[in-house]
């Protein structure tokens, strides 16, 4: 009973949060992990632990799920240079660095445990990112590469942490073995994720019912996931993949479930995020007050490993920079600016935690596992000058560098599209047999309202950021316009509701028919 007290008042936390995020302009994430530590330190209150070994299944299959439904196989066609070189290579230097300077630091720490530390320092975290970089005003092209490099970094990092601790427990080391374990493990882990993506568009196909055909993408990134780690896969690949290509097998006539899904997940995401974070916040502080005295005398080790992390991401994507761009046509980074923004960017989250306090105690011969306390302290150090700090000071920081959030190429794609979409609209109204029924007056109308599809999006002003906003502006005032009209006609239905003669389901009809206008109104 206690543990469900304790959860529910993270859930009611999360919430509070999100006002106080919104008011203070900072991402409700890094406050709910600053609130819970906090909670956490009021005497007499119940202790909330959860298994180290639940922590990723719990928290990062729907929240890696949810990510990846805002990305596309296509983004990652253009953008495998990213995955091989941040979600690969930075995770492997990163990790190596790491366990470097740590071993060299800690002698009593061998290198397959040093390892182990950089293994689960490197990763940022995609849940982190999302949730934190995604609420700011930031160039689209920084956060689709940040958002690709979250997807896949776990799973490499997860699979070296794996083979790091093994070799320490048993007294062996790590080999080139790691390579060819991480390439059959993602192999497989793509086989399952097209596997239960399938399952799911053949139940979507079955069960006509939108309600249950939505419960079922919270389902799914559970199943994956436990059935990715039975196999020996990667279910964070896993779980992507099963996303991408339910994305991809989309179908046109699902517009109302899309609406449903959307809130759904709006809705399970916040709550679930909330959680996440108010759990690693109460760890974190559970974890330093474990350590006691011992937290002094790491500290300058913790230091010097969250200097690595900071220094090989900012190398590296200066190195990206000097060179080029991730990609030649996106050239991202392209100033020193971005360099900044994608290091500061780099947070990690629950994976670091997780694994962190998934260290075994002991080795197999029964003596403790060499440097445990510092690694897990090293690792809540990392959480606070990577998460904690940057989650704060980004909105600033965005603020500060003034980077042009609205990109040209950009707007030009969705005016072409708008036009595609539009033409193809006409197009079907003129040709189709059932419009060929409908009265001349009434099949033009109908015409006329396509034709205005386009009709934000063809604006002269969208090269024009000054113009752009003055347009925004109105249309926003015509949208509050609109909001308070249909308001008015809520209002008046649901005090129909109240009527005695009047039956409460046509009148619900009617409303979330009004509804749903309210929430695709144009922006």
């Amino acid at each position: 009973m206690e543990f469900m007290v304790m959860l529910i008042a993270l859930l009611f936390g999360t919430v509070l949060m999100v006002g106080v995020g919104e008011r203070l302009r900072l991402p409700y994430p890094v406050l709910m992990l600053l609130f819970s530590a906090a909670v956490a330190l009021i005497p007499g209150l119940p202790e909330l632990h959860v298994e180290p070994d639940l922590i990723l299944p719990l928290f990062l299959p729907p929240l890696l799920f949810a990510a990846a439904q805002r990305s596309s196989w296509s983004v990652f066609r253009v953008r495998w240079k990213s995955l091989i070189l941040l979600a690969v290579l930075l995770v492997a230097v990163t990790a190596f660095a790491v366990a470097g300077i740590a071993n060299w630091l800690v002698p009593t720490l061998t290198f397959t445990g040093a390892l182990a530390l950089g293994a689960l320092s490197a990763p940022p975290d995609p849940v982190a990112v999302e949730a934190v970089a995604g609420k700011v005003s930031m160039p689209r092209r920084l956060l689709t590469l940040l958002q690709t490099e979250g997807l896949f970094n776990d799973a490499i990092a997860i699979v070296l942490f794996t083979l790091a601790v093994d070799a320490t427990v048993e007294g062996g080391s790590i080999g080139w073995g790691l390579i060819p374990r991480f390439l059959l493990s993602a192999g497989m882990a793509v086989v399952v994720g097209f596997v239960v993506a399938w399952l799911v568009g053949w139940l979507n196909r079955f069960v006509p019912n939108m309600v249950a055909r939505s419960a079922v993408t919270i389902v799914a990134p559970y199943a994956v996931y436990i059935l990715a780690e039975e196999v020996h896969a990667s279910g964070v690949v896993a779980v992507v993949v099963t996303a991408l290509e339910m994305g991809r097998r989309a179908r046109p006539q699902d517009s109302q479930e899309r609406l449903t899904r959307t809130s759904f997940w709006s809705v399970i995401e916040l709550l679930i995020t909330g959680a996440a974070f108010g759990l690693v916040g109460m760890e974190m502080r559970y974890v330093l007050e474990d350590e006691g005295s011992n937290v002094i005398s790491f500290i300058p080790g913790a230091l010097a490993v969250c200097g690595v992390v900071l220094a090989v991401r900012w190398l590296w994507f200066l190195m990206i920079y000097k060179v080029g761009g991730t990609e030649s046509k996106t050239r991202t980074p392209g100033s020193m600016k971005d360099v900044l923004v994608l290091t500061w960017c780099g947070m990690r989250g629950l994976a670091t935690l997780a694994l962190a306090l998934a260290l075994p105690t002991h080795l197999a011969d029964g003596s403790e596992f060499p440097g445990r306390n510092f690694i897990v302290t090293c690792a809540s150090a990392v959480l606070l000058v990577t998460l904690v700090i940057p989650g704060l000071t980004l909105p600033s920081l965005m603020r500060a560098l003034k980077l042009p959030v609205h990109d040209a190429a950009e707007a030009r794609m969705e005016r072409l599209l708008a036009r595609k979409a539009e033409m193809v609209a006409v197009e079907t109204i003129r040709t189709s047999a059932t419009a060929q029924k409908l009265p001349e007056k009434r099949r033009q109308a109908l015409e006329r309202r396509m034709s205005s599809l386009h009709s934000l999006l063809e604006s002269d002003y969208q090269d024009d950021p000054e113009k752009m906003l003055q347009l925004k502006n109105v249309l926003g005032v015509m949208d509050a316009v609109q909001r308070q009209a249909l308001q008015a006609a809520r209002r008046e239905v649901l005090k129909a509701r109240k009527a005695r003669d009047m039956d409460p389901e046509a009148v619900d009809r009617v409303l979330r028919r009004l509804d749903l206008r309210t929430v695709t109104l144009d922006k």
